[in-house]
């Protein structure tokens, strides 16, 4: 039976130190293995369209300012500008961060909206974590290798218009909390990002044509209670890899999923 054990909250001092640590070991990581790092960007597309995917940029969430995601824009854009038309080749890997930096006022990012031990605050750069997602979801749809994603360990909002799995992101936080793309194909694929007016627009191009169709699935979806008093939520996510002629080949398990509700999984009596 799946559990979460009660949050620790830490020190604003131990988590600062945490993160110099771990820090320090991504950057030492970068240096050591700069090689195999996707670093080319080619303006011109590759000739197929693998999978393309929008979310929408600014929504109405509960105790959250407008302003925070109008500054989410801004910074999504900066962000973006840095990922676009970046290809992998053959034993390439994509990392999220090592391409954008880190994100500071100096660069022109805004505070925005970010999660810290459950509780949504202000910082610079914030609301990055849609590009991770939008990424993420991507590539879960190619052949390509997530070989590092992280989540958030609070499911913080409702279900409200949720149109994928519970889960089916990835969150970011610089520069150790990285999403990172391995490309074990012969093929070189080629990422595009782009800011519209109301999307948040991405796709993957690659260098040949698609031989598998992928679909994800949810499964062994629950909410239970703790028995420390709060309540959490679970599931696996599952891609599904078909032919072109719509035989299932194989199905994956992508990753399991648990974390803290920060809302009553359950309706008020009215």
């Amino acid at each position: 039976m799946r559990r979460i054990e009660k949050p620790i909250y830490r020190s604003n001092i131990r988590r600062k130190l945490g993160v110099t640590y771990y820090g320090t070991l991504r950057k030492l990581l970068w240096i050591k293995n700069r090689k195999i790092f996707a670093r080319t960007v080619q303006k011109e597309l590759l000739p197929y369209s693998l999978f393309s995917h929008q979310t929408i940029l600014l929504r109405k969430l509960k105790d959250v300012d407008m302003w925070m995601q109008e500054n989410k824009v801004v910074n999504l854009k900066i962000a973006a500008e840095k990922l676009d038309h970046v290809i992998i080749r053959p034993g390439e890997v994509f990392s999220y961060w090592r391409l954008i930096g880190k994100p500071t006022k100096r660069k022109g990012y805004l505070d925005g909206m970010i999660l810290r031990n459950g509780m949504l605050q202000s910082g610079t750069g914030g609301g990055l974590c849609q590009l991770s997602n939008l990424i993420y979801w991507m590539t879960l749809h190619t052949p390509l290798t997530v070989v590092e994603r992280h989540r958030h360990g609070y499911d913080v909002f409702p279900d409200s218009n949720r149109t994928q799995p519970f889960g089916s992101g990835a969150t970011c936080y610089y520069p150790h909390g990285d999403l990172m793309i391995r490309n074990d194909t012969r093929d070189t694929f080629q990422l595009i990002v782009s800011v519209g007016k109301e999307y948040l627009e991405g796709e993957w191009r690659a260098s040949s044509p698609p031989v598998y169709r992928y679909e994800i699935i949810e499964k062994n979806h629950e909410m239970k209670g703790e028995y420390w008093g709060g309540y959490s939520r679970h599931n696996e996510i599952y891609q599904q890899v078909f032919n072109m002629q719509g035989e299932l080949v194989e199905e994956v398990l992508a990753v399991e999923n648990s974390a803290i509700m920060m809302y009553s999984p359950f309706l008020e009596d009215k």
